[in-house]
This record gives C-alpha cells, structure tokens and sequence, in this order.
C-alpha cells in the first residue's frame, strides 16, 4: 500500500510540474503567465552598442560585437582610445567602441577595441576557451580575431578576466575572403570556414595554406541574391558534415573533399539560407545505452526562411510573406526524406536555440519581406517552443511577447542560468535611432522559458558538487554530479545534458549542439541530496574538444549549468 501511495505522489507531481503539459496548448487557453510562456526583462536600456554577432564564453560573460562602419556607436571609450581607418568611408578616426564584454552575473558591460570590420562574420570558440573570429568586410575580411577570457579556466563561478584583455588581430590570414561564411568546429580541434559571399570553398583554422573548392555552393547560388550565404552547418557524429544550402543539402566528407551524399531537396522549393534567412539546428545527440560511441537517431531540423523572389520584391516595396514551414530530416536513415510541420507564425530571420531540456526556441525576426537593409516588416516579437519528442499537434507553444522588434541584424544566445540572451536590430546601412520604422536597437532582453517559474521550483535541481578539479573530463570517463531538489520523483525523471554554447549571428547558431549523457546510476545521499552518474561522451565527433554548460534536468526542469571541459587524454 506504500508503495502505491509514493508512485502515485510521484505521478502526481510529475503531471503538476512538466512544463510539457502546462503549456498552452491548441483547443485550450490558458492565461498569460510565467509558468505558461515564459517572461521578459529588460537588462540594459543602452547597451551602447547593436550586437549583431553574440558567443557566450566559459567565464560566463558575452563577447557582443557589431560592425565599425556604421559611424559612431553610443559607447565612447573612457581612456581616449581610437579606431584609425583612412579606408572608411563613414568615419576615419572613431573613439567610440563596436564591441562589448558583457557580464551575465553583474549585469554590467566593458568597451572591447576592433581594429578591421567584422561585418557578417563569422566564429567559433577553441578548445581551450579562445573565441576565434574571422572575416568581415572590407579592411576585416581576410582577418582572423582572438579574444580570450581571463579566468580560472576550470571554475563555473564568474572569473577575474582582470580588466584588461581584447582583442587580437591577424591581418590576412585567411586565404579568401570570409564575408557571410560559416564556421564549424572539427573534432581534431580544427575549425572549418565555409563559403562566403562568392566563396565556393572552404579552409581551416590554424591554417594549412590551402583552399579546398566546393562546387556544391556555386551549384546553390541564386543569381545575384545567393540564397547560399552562411550555410547551415552541422558536425554528424561520424565525423562528417552536414550541409545545407538554398534548397539542398549534403553529407560531406571535409578531408577528402568529396560529396558522400545529397539529401533530397527540402519541399516548397524556397529558399531558407541568406538573405531568406531561415534558420537551423542539429537536434539533440543521445548516445545508445547498449552501444557506446553509437547515436541511433541523428536529425537536422531548418524552420522559416523567405520565399523565392523575396528580395527582389521587398526591394520593389512589396513584402512576401514569410515562410510558416519547417523540415526534419533524420539523416541516420537509410533513405532519409523531409517531415514537414508548420510553425504556429511565419518567421524570416528568426533564431533557432536548444534549451538545456531538449526542446528548441525560434526567437527574433519578421513576419514579412527578408533579410538586408530595410527589407522587413511585422516584427515577430512572440518566441515559439518547440518540442521534439512530443506528438505533432502538441509540439509548438507560443511564448509571451517581446516588448522590442529584433528584425535585420538581431541575435540571441542560450545563457548557463536557461535564460535567452537577445539583442540587436539595425535594419539600416548606419545607425539610426530617429525617424525610421524600425530604430537601430539598443536594449538588452532576457526570455526566460516556462520552466524558470518559480511554480517549478519543488522539482527544480541544483547542481552542488562538482568540484573544479573533475571539471576537465576525457572521452567515456564517469562523472559524477550532485544536485539537491525538495520533490524527487523518479531516476527516470533525471538526464544530464552537454550543450556547447553558440556563436550566433544572420539567425544561425554555430556549433551550438547537445550531447544527452548515458547515466550509470542515481543515488540518494541524504533527504533531498542525490548523486548522478553518467558517461561523457564516447568520442569528439560526437562531442568536439572544448567548453560545454552541463544540465541536470529533473521532470522537465533545468538546473543551472555548470561548465566542464572535454580534452582527450
């Protein structure tokens, strides 16, 4: 009789608590709360600057930066620092910054210097924590730029970067120009830089002083509009990539240089990369419980975009409408095909995110025209999530409404406490704050998801034991990870989670990817005190070397992350 009263409470709570069925769902309406779609805060009023490119870094602050042709940004430097550019045609000296550190846990912000333009760049972070950058426009795009945290590198508690640190610049080091290109960290350590705006090829970081061609891009351009611009690129856990651009999609093999396969195409026909700017993500990894190094189901998911011709019109002042549709791809199969759903709002130029439960954010954007200078109308200030596993009718939620267009040039991130970090918008060639439909954008806003409603707190966990010296982890090595939680319901009810953090810019994330951890056990150490154990993951394909936010996740609901770092021994 017990035991049937506890597996009840446990049932009970579980249906009380999941955020899976709290959600606003169709046929059913619930009142606009927290617990139901989500909150919005504002963070700064003036931000100074109108990030289009955001990577959170392991000492848990934000590298934000725009671009250093728009004229002067908001933020003038205090010690009379300055920007010589005799090839500018906007502003030769400029004593005002283009780029900031953010700090998550003081809110507060630091001038960063840029030298070259890092106009629709691209980056990625090292294995050892350094954000590698690279391209831009003009003066910026054969540049490589470093910039590296100052911190306890194996602390998750917010670091010293000693006020001091900044950019570092390498003029001319890529072999082409990067303008709109694609980065993509390997499992060797490498990064792999694709495409660009008339770039059919690729190279790596560091480099080998060679261009390797990709014929697969001049294939998708789109006349003059190049609907192949930042390719959407995923790292498969076999080692190879998955690419997708304009329509088409493909398994490539980036050593040998050779096309393994080409996906069907997605169905519609339109377009979905720059400027139709959908956007993409690789779905969560979950390694095989009874087969290591294996992951059974491996998908892409592309949501949204600009129809075919969308430019041209928005140019005429004639704005398309978005594109409502998303595609699954599960790219594991024999003969893979598109499964095709249809998003609650159209959206161009949204931004797609893995929350640290699995499900994914599209955030940002229009719900007209495409991307490019004044070529948006109907900003979509309402996020969606969107839920993977779940059964169709009940995958989509729409969230509570943003009190700020994010159009052209808006970003967001995942932060470690589940928060969305978003900014940006700077639809205009400079900055204009003044007489315009949509303003250059300023402010700083924090989403917090449903499952940060302190109506979820009893189930909650907290992640209070791992200590910083177990923090660097080889492949397929045990962790163990402590977290208290008031109500425990179930060993099943818990997953731990590896989320490698994203650079994100043009309503791509790159590198962004979960890892669902295989779990050896859950013990209980004392009342509301447990221990789980899991398996990191088998290999770098699966997991790449270098810095990810760890999540325990019970009933649905995150803990704050932790930071740990995978390095092979």
């Amino acid at each position: 009789m017990t035991t049937t009263i506890i597996t009840l409470t446990s049932l009970s709570l579980l249906l009380l608590f999941h955020p899976l069925l709290t959600q606003s769902q169709p046929g059913r309406t619930n009142p606009p709360s927290p617990a139901t779609q989500g909150q919005w805060r504002l963070l700064q009023s003036n931000l100074g600057i109108s990030p289009m490119h955001m990577q959170l870094l392991h000492n848990n602050k934000v590298v934000m930066f725009d671009r250093t042709d728009s004229g002067r940004s908001n933020l003038t430097f205090s010690d009379g620092r300055c920007r010589f550019d005799p090839d500018d045609t906007q502003l030769q000296i400029d004593c005002t910054a283009h780029s900031v550190l953010y700090d998550v846990t003081t809110n507060k912000i630091r001038p960063l210097t840029i030298q070259t333009d890092t106009w629709c760049s691209s980056g990625a972070v090292l294995p050892n924590g350094t954000l590698l950058q690279t391209g831009g426009f003009h003066d910026g795009d054969h540049v490589v730029r470093m910039f590296t945290p100052r911190s306890s590198l194996l602390s998750y508690v917010d670091g010293d970067d000693n006020n001091n640190n900044d950019w570092v610049e390498y003029p001319d080091y890529l072999n082409r120009r990067r303008w709109y290109a694609t980065n993509q960290i390997l499992p060797d350590g490498r990064v792999i830089i694709v495409g660009g705006r008339r770039q059919y090829n690729y190279e790596f970081y560091p480099s080998d002083s060679k261009l390797y061609w990709l014929d697969f891009l001049r294939e998708t351009r789109d006349g003059r509009n190049e609907n192949n611009l930042y390719p959407f690129v995923h790292l498969l856990p076999d080692g190879n990539l998955f690419i997708f651009s304009n329509t088409r999609s493909i398994l490539f093999d980036y050593d040998g240089n050779r096309v393994l396969t080409e996906f069907p195409e997605i169905p519609g026909g339109d377009p979905r990369n720059y400027p139709s700017s959908g956007s993409s993500v690789l779905l969560p990894l979950v390694e095989n419980a009874t087969a290591p190094s294996s992951i059974e189901v491996v998908e892409v998911m592309v949501c949204g975009g600009a129809p075919q011709g969308a430019v041209r019109s928005a140019r005429a002042g004639e704005f398309a409408r978005a594109i409502s549709s998303c595609g699954r791809l599960r790219v594991s199969d024999r003969n893979p095909n598109w499964e095709m759903e249809t998003m609650p709002l159209e959206r161009v130029m949204g931004d797609m995110l893995l929350l640290p439960t699995g499900d994914v954010i599209v955030i940002n954007g229009a719900g007209r025209g495409t991307a490019g200078w004044e070529n948006g109308r109907e900003p979509v200030t309402t996020p969606v999530i969107y839920r993977p596993s779940a059964p169709q009718i009940w995958r989509f939620s729409v969230m509570a409404a943003s009190p700020t267009a994010r159009m052209y040039h808006s970003s967001a991130i995942l932060l470690g406490d589940g928060r969305i970090l978003v900014g940006g918008s700077n639809p205009h060639v400079f900055y204009n704050f003044t007489g315009v439909l949509y303003p250059t954008e300023l402010k700083l806003d924090a989403f917090s998801p449903p499952y940060l409603s302190p109506a979820y707190d009893p189930v909650r966990p907290r992640i209070v034991g791992v200590r910083a010296a177990a923090a660097v982890r080889g492949y397929g090595e045990e962790i163990r990870v402590s977290f208290c939680v008031t109500r425990y319901l179930t060993r099943s009810a818990v997953s731990v989670r590896i989320v490698a953090p994203s650079f994100t810019t043009h309503s791509f994330a790159m590198n962004q990817r979960m890892v669902v951890l295989r779990i050896v056990d859950v013990k209980q150490k004392a009342s509301d005190m447990y221990t789980v154990t899991v398996v990191g993951p088998s290999t770098a394909e699966i997991a790449p070397p270098g810095y990810y936010m760890m999540f325990v996740v019970h009933a649905g609901i995150p803990s704050s992350c932790i930071w740990i770092k995978l390095q092979p021994r």
